[in-house]
């Protein structure tokens, strides 16, 4: 039980830093490069990790860095610029918010996970939370929605895949491998489409450090070592601390007055993820899991690969 609630509190770093990230972007990068802006967050954050960890791909390693920079760095990194700076955080995080759910369901067919009655009812309230604390009224462009919309999609995709494919592969290489990968498939890209990069003051390149060195970097080591570690509905619920942070940082940074409508909202995110939270395993007689945690040895319909991608739970 002790290692679950470290990995959910390492895990719970990523969800922080990105819900931080919106504020950054919004307030401190160019609006209209988004190209540029997705490139120098994933490809300083992929060159630091390969600096850390010396190792290059090898075997099929080589496409699935591809594969995974291309879904979860040059697509998502692209969509969520865009939908930072079109849309007000509150709206931009409630969208993201319904990501816990996407990644329930698209964890049940990739990595045998099929939702249990916990992470549902926890998502469940988590999300309505999250709309209780951001619904506002505030004004959303469509395709801004539609940005969002299409990163929760991407995302999920992306890191569950990360999930079936990462069991036998150096964590930190690998999430090297994929941010690199990512930016380099994005410079060509934005010198075709936005021409010459956006013009660096030093308030821009502090925010590109913190977006590329916290942000990515750091948030996705521990993204990726919580989905290593838990099971994906634990970790998408994790997740909703991004759209908390978000209306923290407006409170404390914007001066926002916290209302009681958000206070409550508050609370029953952390609710929700609470009752998702891993659980402590029990056995039975014969050895096997009863309930709950991520155990580790395979069980009577696993192969070793199984276990290690965080359990079949059948």
């Amino acid at each position: 039980m002790e290692a679950n609630v470290r990995w959910v509190a390492l895990t719970a770093v990523a969800p922080v830093a990105w819900g931080a990230n919106y504020y950054v972007t919004r307030e401190f990068l160019p609006a209209d490069h988004p190209l540029y802006g997705a490139a120098l967050r994933a490809l300083p954050a992929g060159l630091a990790l390969l600096a850390v960890r010396r190792r290059r791909p090898r075997g099929v390693w080589w496409w699935r860095s591809a594969v995974l920079g291309l879904l979860n760095v040059s697509v998502f990194f692209v969509l969520v610029y865009a939908a930072s700076q079109l849309l007000p955080t509150s709206v931009a995080s409630t969208v993201m918010a319904v990501s816990p759910l996407t990644m329930m369901f698209i964890a049940w067919p990739l990595v045998s996970e099929r939702p249990r009655t916990a992470h549902l009812s926890g998502a469940v309230i988590g999300l309505a939370g999250v709309c209780l604390m951001l619904l506002m009224g505030a004004g959303a462009s469509v395709p801004g929605i539609l940005a969002s919309g299409t990163a929760v999609l991407v995302s999920s995709f992306g890191h569950v895949l990360t999930k079936r494919w990462s069991g036998d592969a150096d964590l930190l290489a690998s999430t090297a491998w994929q941010l690199t990968a990512g930016g380099l498939f994005l410079l060509p890209v934005a010198a075709a489409v936005e021409g010459a990069p956006p013009a660096l003051s030093p308030s821009v390149c502090v925010a590109f450090c913190y977006v590329a060195l916290v942000a990515t970097a750091l948030a996705f080591t521990a993204w990726f070592t919580g989905l290593r570690h838990l099971p994906a509905g634990t970790v998408g619920l994790i997740g909703l601390l991004n759209p908390v942070t978000g209306v923290l940082l407006g409170t404390v940074l914007a001066g926002e007055a916290l209302t009681l409508q958000q206070i409550c909202g508050l609370a029953m995110v952390l609710a929700g993820v609470a009752l998702g939270r891993p659980t402590r395993v029990r056995r039975r007689a014969g050895g096997r899991a009863a309930d709950g945690g991520n155990d580790s040895s395979p069980g009577p319909n696993q192969t070793p690969a199984d276990a290690r991608l965080g359990g079949a739970h059948m």
